[in-house]
């Protein structure tokens, strides 16, 4: 399994825009072949960081979600909210096993 965690850091302005765009990408992104999970966590201690937890069976599922048109609607959309650039981090999942 792949696994993407994305860091993202909000505009504290606009931390409910982001929420409202992030679950158009989330319903979407659930729907997508291969996808496993795709969790979007906001910090309890501070609510402009958020973290993406991407799953799909492997790394073709996940460059697909990228291609999809949720994604490039929520990338465009949430470009100018962010604080600073988003990071996402690949990993490879071992347990749960596929």
């Amino acid at each position: 399994m792949h696994v993407t965690i994305v860091h993202v850091w909000v505009k504290p302005d606009r931390i409910q825009d982001f929420i409202e765009a992030t679950q158009l990408n989330h319903e979407g992104s659930l729907g997508e072949p291969g996808n496993r999970r795709f969790d979007v966590l906001q910090d309890a201690n501070d609510p402009a960081k958020f973290v993406l937890y991407e799953a799909f069976e492997d790394e073709e599922d996940a460059a697909g979600h990228k291609l999809t048109e949720h994604y490039k609607l929520w990338r465009d959309t949430v470009a100018e909210m962010m604080a600073k650039p988003r990071e996402g981090v690949p990993h490879r999942a071992l347990y749960p096993s596929n």
